[in-house]
């Protein structure tokens, strides 16, 4: 069993220790507890106290002698007696339980909100009669004066099947998107009902009328990140106060008679609150989400002590007026607590009041210590494959448990020398870690040399810790190792279409490029004349500015221009272009063809000055002559004669 001390407060899990699977035999189980301390002297509170996966509601019954729970897989329903410590029945159903109700004082009526919107009435005997609402459910809550049963979910309404007449009765209209939870007052019957967006809609069920909505929203409080927040747990402490659960972690309550929260408590998680109890011994609130429950003082929103069960919480319940707390989660094992600080133990388990102090702190849990998990190729591994079938491998999941001895027994048979490689591995790793401390070379790749040391460049720069460590693949993918190695993934930097289509990168190459020229140059300076690096850094500056100022002059190479560029005359239009093409009749036009980027053609005019004169003069004397003449435009007549369509006139 395990001790813990949250602020102070000792809180005992009584779910702690080992467990004992369940497709062992009883003998076993016997001879387990007689050679195992540490099962002999667990606390096993209420016997088989589980479920297969996973539990989603425990409640506990208006009397006091029952507890019942509802899991899967397969969906089904477990009732525990607490005079008995153990399990009184075990039922099965076709879908999931979202939510159950007690009709009765005791086990011997129940309704069940299932996933597929079937809702349920067990009898002591079993399923009693089932029917289909029109919408998924998520919250159901039973009136007993009317026999209503009123069922929310997807939707603005509020359901109400009578159980007395056994049919469907009109709804309530909330006038909100959907509903969450639905709780009634037990003092005066006031039935709330929390929407998806952060209002809380009440109604009358004597008068069938809705009497009142609480916006969260115009409350005036800033819950978590967002003004505007679901409402997911609702409860009552008295015919007046009303505590009110969020989705973003967040606990107001409220007197019923105000409109602002006299409280806020937040858990600072932004994870959605699953329930929330007063306790009704002391001043406590105890409320949680998936992750922790918080108990808290009601008037000043202290905490008291909190527990985090190190798994999902789906549900939780507390024993009446005593420090008893049970938890639905997403493990197979029942979670349940005792804080003697909260309140005394139940009388069913008065025990729990000798024996606390004598519980010992187990720091691990497992689920079965004696056995091993090992899959289908493990066990061909370890030379047991004959051993399927028989009590000393029980298959399970995957693969299959075998006790823990026998599996170390097989595992020093075949590997005899385990010990050995693992203290060569150890050793060679210690060699690995000082030597990379040493300065070492790093031989890069002849291929596509540049684009690696970028992408080193890239990697060492960035602030993420995935460092390649491959230097002959830097991509650190087996994928794209080919272009590194392969010459017909080499990249032409000094062609013209690489230098088209990464301009930039171009500019940047030749501006590193001078960076290191220079940096050498100031080396080497600086090493023979130290004394002149003042002249020479102003020298440098001003020819700089020369060189920005002064005009360029580039050099375009071009080789084998006979076989790729032809001259052509002026064009033919008797002629294809094919023909146009392959024969040179324009003398002023230059085509490229067969590069990666498709082809090129260049336009020039071979002419002399004095054509170039002569074709000037005759552009100003058409000019001229342009300016000089009168245009005849008011001497024709024109057409201003009627246009028709379609026996209309349009002009």
């Amino acid at each position: 069993m395990l001790v813990s001390q949250a602020n102070n407060v000792k809180v005992y899990n009584l779910s702690s220790g080992k467990s004992l699977p369940e497709w062992i035999s009883d003998r076993k189980k016997r001879q387990l507890l007689k050679n195992d301390t540490d099962l002999r002297r667990r606390i096993e509170l209420i016997q088989d106290f589980d479920m297969p996966t996973s539990s989603n509601c425990v409640q506990v019954s208006p009397d006091g002698q029952y507890i019942i729970t509802t899991g899967v897989y397969k969906p089904r329903l477990k009732c525990f007696q607490v005079d008995e410590l153990s399990l009184k029945f075990d039922r099965c159903f076709d879908s999931e339980c979202i939510k159950f109700e007690f009709l009765s004082e005791d086990f011997s009526k129940l309704v069940l909100l299932q996933a597929d919107r079937y809702v349920e009435m067990h009898a002591q005997y079993g399923r009693y009669y089932r029917t289909r609402m029109p919408k998924f459910g998520r919250d159901i809550a039973y009136h007993k004066p009317s026999c209503d049963l009123y069922l929310v979910g997807d939707g603005p309404e509020v359901f109400r099947l009578n159980l007395e007449q056994g049919r469907f009765l009109q709804p309530f209209d909330s006038e909100v998107n959907e509903i969450n939870v639905c709780k009634i007052n037990p003092d005066h019957q006031m039935l709330a009902c929390g929407s998806e967006d952060g209002k809380v809609v009440c109604f009358d069920p004597r008068s069938r009328l809705k009497i009142g909505t609480l916006d969260l929203a115009m409350s005036g409080v800033k819950l978590g990140n967002d003004l505007l927040s679901s409402v997911t747990a609702l409860t009552f402490r008295n015919g007046l106060e009303m505590a009110v659960g969020t989705s973003n972690g967040s606990i107001m309550i409220f007197d019923i008679r105000s409109n602002k929260p006299r409280l806020v408590k937040n858990h600072l998680y932004e994870l959605p609150i699953k329930n929330i109890v007063f306790h009704g011994q002391n001043n406590r609130v105890l409320s949680t989400d998936s992750k922790i429950l918080k108990i808290w003082d009601h008037e000043t929103g202290d905490n008291f002590t909190s527990v985090e069960p190190g798994v999902t919480i789906n549900d939780m319940c507390v024993y009446k007026n005593s420090g008893l707390i049970f938890l639905a989660n997403e493990s197979s094992k029942n979670s349940v607590y005792y804080i003697p600080a909260l309140g005394q133990a139940p009388k069913w388990c008065s025990f729990l009041d000798n024996i606390t102090e004598e519980l010992e702190e187990s720091n691990e849990v497992l689920v079965y210590d004696d056995y091993k998990f090992v899959t289908d190729t493990d066990l061909d591994n370890l030379g047991l494959s004959h051993l399927r079938g028989t009590g000393l491998v029980r298959a399970y999941m995957h693969g299959f448990f075998i006790d823990m001895r026998l599996y170390h027994k097989a595992k020093s048979i075949v590997e005899p020398f385990a010990y050995e490689e693992y203290r060569k591995n150890r050793i060679k790793t210690k060699l690995e870690e000082e030597r990379s401390s040493r300065i070492k070379v790093n031989k890069m790749p002849k291929i596509n040399r540049h684009l690696a040391e970028k992408l080193l460049d890239q990697k060492a720069n960035s602030k993420k810790d995935d460092l390649v460590n491959d230097i002959s693949n830097p991509l650190g993918d087996d994928r794209f190792g080919a272009m590194f190695m392969n010459k017909d993934f080499q990249v032409d930097m000094e062609s013209e279409e690489y230098k088209l289509l990464h301009p930039v990168v171009s500019k940047h190459e030749k501006e590193r490029l001078n960076q290191q020229s220079d940096k050498s140059e100031n080396d080497s300076d600086d090493d023979l004349h130290p004394w002149h690096t003042i002249k020479s850094k102003d020298k440098k500056k001003k020819m700089t500015k020369k060189q920005k100022n002064a005009f360029k002059l580039y050099s375009m190479q071009r080789e084998d221009l006979n076989h790729s560029v032809s001259i052509n005359g002026l064009k033919k239009s008797s002629v294809t272009i094919g023909e146009i093409l392959s024969q040179d009749f324009q003398k002023d036009i230059i085509r490229e063809s067969g590069t990666a980027l498709g082809s090129k053609e260049m336009t020039f005019k071979l002419s002399s000055k004095r054509d170039t004169k002569k074709e000037e003069e005759n552009k100003i004397h058409k000019k001229e002559r342009k300016d000089l003449r009168r245009s005849a435009g008011k001497i024709v007549a024109s057409d201003n004669k009627p246009k028709f369509w379609r026996g209309k006139k349009v002009r």
